[in-house]
């Protein structure tokens, strides 16, 4: 064997192989708040004004840390909050911080065009004004933080050696995939349900739609279903398809082969817990029908979903990181 051939089968550094985990996760999260706060202003221009801006800190369980700053879950609040606010993990400018302090600790393993990117948009983000927040231009700002996300995957996926590296940020990048694709549905579903006489309306059919925009899934969505739009329907390719490369099912089925390649041709031998979450998880999803998902309770469905990811992550980052959990698997 070479020793390029041998250098592929040298474990990464259990810190380099958090951070490259994070800074997948960090840059899906950034563009999945975009899409979030995106959708739920079309929402909000439809049905119930500023009331439905308190089911986004209610989406990520900020009750408490939001109303610490803010009275009242105002669009204005609420946007600030999850855009530019610095004391908020979770906000836009935030998550494009530590994904850029996390490329930091990896420069020898990421490319430079990686670099040099994130760290413009990183100035970018930080330079955001409360002008550039309005309700009519809130759409163009989202709009701006998913093109650059997408920059970051296409310069990465062009540009990123294929080892252990890359198997580590594909993995945080799918596993924060799928937890978003839950909280995007569950807005929806569960947090924005019209009263029942509403329930099929012109309101709620363009809910779903703008729903599926915001997921850049409506022209795949119409491939499999050309007529009609229903709970349901949505539902079930958000949740099950796995030809949707944003569905719950793919990204997790694509976190599980890459998990699986770092056991079986990198030679990790950490994961076995990890593994066999993977295999629970993805044989439940395959044998259920989104029929009785919503017999049961898609909300509860979908929260249990999210705690199997987090659970997933501690799993991961503790065999393979020797981290123990922090805030950042919140």
């Amino acid at each position: 064997m070479s020793v390029t051939e041998q250098s592929i089968y040298v474990p990464l550094l259990a810190r380099s192989a958090d951070q490259l985990f994070w800074l997948a996760r960090y840059m899906e999260r950034a563009e999945n708040m975009a899409r979030i706060l995106d959708v739920n202003n079309q929402f909000s221009a439809d049905a119930r004004g500023s009331q439905n801006w308190r089911s986004v800190v209610q989406l990520f369980a900020d009750d408490e840390r939001f109303h610490d700053i803010y009275d009242v879950a105002s669009y204005a609040n609420v946007v600030r909050f999850y855009v530019t606010d610095r004391e908020n993990a979770g906000s836009i400018v935030s998550s494009i911080r530590a994904a850029k302090e996390n490329a930091r600790g990896q420069r020898p393993l990421i490319s430079t065009e990686m670099w040099v990117h994130l760290n413009v948009f990183n100035d970018a983000v930080q330079a955001i004004r409360a002008e550039d927040m309005t309700m009519q231009e809130l759409p163009r700002l989202c709009s701006w933080v998913k093109e650059q996300c997408q920059m970051h995957y296409g310069i990465t996926e062009g540009t990123f050696f294929r080892g252990q590296s890359w198997l580590f940020y594909q993995l945080g990048k799918h596993l924060e995939r799928a937890d978003q694709t839950t909280r995007i549905l569950d807005i929806k579903y569960h947090l924005l349900l019209p009263t029942v006489w509403a329930v099929g309306g012109a309101v709620d059919v363009s809910q779903w739609n703008a729903l599926l925009r915001s997921v850049a899934g409506y022209h795949a969505f119409r491939r499999v279903h050309p007529r009609g739009m229903s709970p349901e329907k949505v539902a079930g390719f958000l949740l099950l398809n796995g030809q949707f490369a944003r569905s719950v099912v793919a990204s997790l089925h694509r976190a599980e082969e890459c998990l699986d390649l770092l056991r079986r041709e990198h030679g990790l031998r950490a994961g076995s817990e990890a593994a066999e979450m993977f295999d629970e998880m993805n044989a439940a999803l395959s044998s259920v029908a989104i029929e009785d998902i919503i017999r049961g309770g898609l909300h509860e469905f979908i929260d249990s979903l999210q705690r199997q990811i987090i659970a997933l992550t501690i799993a991961v980052r503790r065999d393979f990181c020797g981290v123990v959990p922090d805030e950042q698997t919140d």
